[in-house]
């Protein structure tokens, strides 16, 4: 009952706002009806000869006062509109008609989350907390010698920023360090021949380790990629270390071939010395901390060896790689080896398992990405895309699978409105940065540098995301996530090279009022100029302004006037 019940206050509201606007005309008609009956006993007709006079007798001082007055009243308002939109980015009168007037003339925020999408925005918005411009590690970065540097052998151009191999320093350094990667003073002599001191085997080995570790440590940090290269074949000559093979790989090898055997030689060395650490990770802190780095030593060999496969041209063997290292590294979700996933399954055309990996991935619970979201609207493209129709669409309306690829874009584009601009080829393409921002440009770019050939292979579905590639303003609230960040320019400039023109959109527009009152205070200008030089001009051009205003009403009150009787007000007031 207490449902029935809410489902008829529902419908009555929605009946009486369709009402309104039809009650208002019938109550404008009705006014105007009521002043024309009335225009006796108000005098409207000897008021309105009152008024005529008056501006008969106007001097054009009167005019040169007036245009003046209004032209800096609008300036003044077009001062303080201009002052709040830069504080604030909006208008102050847009503001206020729809945050206070609309509500009360019955009107509906446009902006406000429907209830299906309420449990997204609250998860959502207990992640503003933290920086809306965290910089994150590309999943498909490029090898700098194969790729990279190729690129600027033939171009003459660097494609990466210092900014971006900083920060991939800082990475290194992180994950391929720790802090028991040192050693004591007592033993800095032993580093030219550890083998000549009388220690056991097993002694030897674990300095051997710690002077390559060490050689590695100060190779992550060196600015110059031949002082890293010496370092790490300086490393290699103590022992076969895993990341000193990580390093040559992706820096000293000119092709994807040598460095997958780089990588494979990596991967022998990272077995070991992550079984003997496997087996110490419980005797303390510091076993902990090795045990910590030679885990992610052993990921990101075996996910660069996958993307190796991948560029080769062994996408299925790639696919079981990246399979098994999400089955045997679950919690490390940091790397996003789930996106590495997609890419190759799409290369397969394996859609099935796509939407498999989507449905564990595209969870609310968890950040999302321009490859998770545009994937999902991939999918849901395609089924409808060979056969959509704007035109079509637009006279029979839209099909429930058709609603859902237009809503699944719609979501794709408010999360990153960048995107499009590339998978159009509106705007052409550059090396992907090894470092990405969230909703950015820089991550619009490393998704349809990898993405394109995906959406290009399946047949329409350019032509229906063509239809979406406008966008919310961004200081607008929207419907699905946070609002659209304002630092993205500043962060995507450090990131990317400078012959790339980085992509501001949606760029701020002024609102209309700005507009409006910039163009109000121009004309009134303007006019009270005209009106101080020629006075006399202006003031009959005023008066023949209003006479042609008003003729229109006179010309109805006329034909008014001759079709009701004149005493019809004397029988109104008899009866």
């Amino acid at each position: 009952m207490a449902e029935a019940g809410a489902g008829f206050l529902e419908q009555l509201k929605s009946c009486m706002v369709c009402s309104w606007t039809s009650l208002w005309t019938v109550w404008f008609f009705f006014m105007l009806f009521l002043v024309y009956i009335l225009r006796v006993p108000l005098k409207i007709n000897a008021n309105l000869s009152t008024v005529s006079m008056f501006l008969n007798t106007l001097t054009p001082k009167f005019y040169v006062a007036l245009t003046g007055t209004s032209s800096l009243i609008s300036g003044l308002i077009l001062i303080f509109e201009w002052w709040y939109f830069r504080k604030y980015g909006t208008s102050f009168i847009e503001q206020v008609s729809v945050s206070h007037l609309r509500p009360l003339l019955g009107g509906v925020d446009n902006n406000t989350p429907s209830n299906s999408n309420t449990s997204n925005g609250d998860a959502d918005s207990s992640r503003q907390n933290v920086s809306e411009c965290k910089v994150w590690r590309n999943p498909l970065n490029l090898f700098r010698g194969a790729e990279y540097n190729r690129y600027t052998w033939v171009t003459g151009r660097e494609p990466l920023t210092y900014y971006d191999m900083n920060l991939s320093a800082q990475d290194h350094q992180t994950f391929f360090t720790c802090d028991t990667d040192h050693m004591r003073p007592a033993d800095a002599n032993k580093r030219e021949s550890p083998a000549a001191h009388p220690l056991c085997a097993a002694r030897v080995d674990e300095e051997v380790l710690v002077l390559a570790a060490m050689v590695m440590q100060k190779a992550w940090r060196e600015r110059n990629p031949q002082a890293r290269i010496s370092a790490a074949h300086e490393a290699l000559e103590l022992n076969e270390c895993a990341t000193a093979f990580i390093l040559l790989a992706e820096e000293e090898a000119t092709t994807i071939v040598e460095a997958e055997k780089l990588f494979k030689q990596a991967l022998k060395a990272g077995e070991g010395c992550y079984r003997r650490s496997q087996q110490l990770q419980h005797h303390g802190a510091q076993y902990e901390a090795q045990h910590r780095r030679d885990t992610n030593v052993l990921v990101y060999i075996k996910r660069r060896l996958a993307m190796c496969a991948r560029k080769l041209g062994r996408t299925r063997e790639a696919v079981k790689m990246m399979r098994d290292l999400m089955k045997e590294f679950p919690l490390l979700s940091m790397f996003n080896i789930h996106e590495n996933l997609l890419e190759a399954l799409l290369e397969l055309q394996a859609y099935a398992d796509v939407q498999a990996v989507l449905a564990k991935y595209d969870d609310i619970s968890l950040p999302k990405s321009a490859t998770i979201c545009y994937t999902a609207a991939l999918l849901k493209a395609r089924a409808v895309s060979d056969k959509f129709s704007p035109e079509a669409a637009s006279r029979r309306g839209l099909s429930t699978a058709e609603m859902n690829a237009v809503e699944a874009i719609h979501r794709a584009v408010e999360f990153n409105p960048h995107v499009p601009k590339y998978l159009l080829e509106m705007k052409s393409l550059i090396l992907p940065p090894e470092h990405i921002l969230k909703r950015g440009d820089s991550e619009a770019i490393a998704y349809a540098f990898f993405h394109l050939q995906h959406w290009k292979r399946v047949e329409g579905a350019l032509n229906l995301l063509h239809s979406f590639r406008m966008i919310p303003y961004p200081l607008e609230k929207g419907h699905l996530f946070y609002p659209y960040p304002i630092c993205t320019e500043t962060a995507d400039r450090e990131l990317l090279p400078s012959f790339h023109e980085v992509s501001v959109y949606p760029k701020k527009e002024l609102p209309f009022f700005i507009l409006f009152t910039a163009g109000l205070c121009s004309f009134t200008a303007m006019l009270a100029l005209l009106t101080h030089q020629f006075p006399e001009l202006m003031g009959v051009f005023a008066k023949a302004f209003l006479s042609t205003l008003f003729a229109p009403l006179n010309f109805v009150m006329e034909k008014v006037e001759s079709i009701l009787p004149s005493s019809l007000w004397h029988q109104l007031t008899r009866i």
